[in-house]
């Protein structure tokens, strides 16, 4: 397996091949994290409020939703070209595409390996990036597998991108507000962009995460914290190139058999949030008919 290991900056820190399972000191990390939260950390165990309860914390969301819109239409042009494309793959891809890449739990790893081979055959430099931190005082170490695409210019320089085809899972909380599950479905389905954009989601959800939690009287969780979802595309990484297909019927089959029902769901999330933007281009047009003439949209224009 061709891999490099990167520094979230670029620089080529080592390489070497990848043998043998990864070790559970991660995982084991955060199984005491989260212990020592429920047992020392959360509050206000009789309140089972998951309604906007609180003006100000109202205000507070709605002005972090404001934020969140404004972050999703400053994309670039090529940026929205990947999207397109990516989207594009995603829909095409079925559930005999999808093939264990890994000896040990899946994790729909086969969902970005295949998604992965498919943009490398349309000539993109993509690859799997599985990025691994330690824990370091207050913040659980961890590791977390997405695909980032190269951006090669004319010039010596090049530009990263990130794709992470299961977004907002990483800011779920446990009862949530209304409102912030609003602004937790405004996310993208699927990021697909620079690290840049990325990083400016990243504050605006610890905070509406903080005031959502707060309003049921429980603190951030320290997997929700902005430290901890920085390491998991800041991290040194490995690119993985190509990915050797495992044998299926080994004792993690199971868990390897749910990525068709990941995918099914990933699809459909997706092909809603494309109809949805679909049905909100003509409106957005509205206001300028008098100045411009109607055009016809295809359905991934500008996403």
């Amino acid at each position: 397996m061709d891999c490099r290991v990167i520094m979230a900056g670029g620089d080529v820190w080592m390489r070497g091949q990848i043998g043998g399972a990864l070790s559970h000191e991660s995982e084991h990390d955060l199984a005491l994290m989260v212990s020592d939260f429920l047992e020392n950390g959360s509050a206000g165990g009789d309140s089972w409020c998951s309604s906007d309860s609180d003006s100000a914390h109202l205000s507070d969301l709605a002005h972090l939703a404001d934020k969140i819109k404004f972050y999703k239409c400053s994309v670039a042009q090529y940026e929205s070209d990947l999207a397109s494309v990516v989207h594009s793959l995603i829909l095409s891809i079925s559930e005999n595409n999808l093939h264990l890449v890994k000896s040990g739990p899946c994790n729909a790893s086969c969902l970005n390996s295949t998604l992965v081979k498919l943009l490398r055959r349309s000539g993109y430099d993509a690859a799997v990036c599985s990025a691994r931190w330690h824990g370091s005082g207050k913040v659980p170490g961890g590791d977390h597998e997405y695909i980032d695409v190269v951006n090669h210019s004319d010039t010596e320089s090049s530009e990263r991108l990130i794709i992470d085809i299961d977004f907002r899972s990483h800011f779920e909380i446990a009862r949530a507000v209304q409102s912030y599950d609003r602004i937790l479905n405004s996310l993208p389905v699927v990021y697909v962009g620079s690290l840049t954009r990325l990083k400016q989601f990243l504050p605006v959800m610890v905070e509406a995460a903080r005031s959502s939690l707060k309003q049921n009287s429980m603190p951030l969780p320290p997997w929700r914290s902005l430290a901890y979802l920085q390491a998991k595309w800041q991290s040194p990484y490995q690119r993985h190139f190509n990915l050797d297909e495992q044998n299926g019927n080994g004792v993690f089959s199971f868990d390897h058999k749910q990525c068709s029902g990941h995918l099914k769901m990933l699809q459909s999330l997706l092909q809603s949030e494309i109809e949805a933007d679909r049905l909100l281009k003509p409106k957005s047009n509205d206001n300028n008919r008098r100045h411009k003439p109607v055009r016809s949209y295809s359905l991934f224009r500008n996403l």
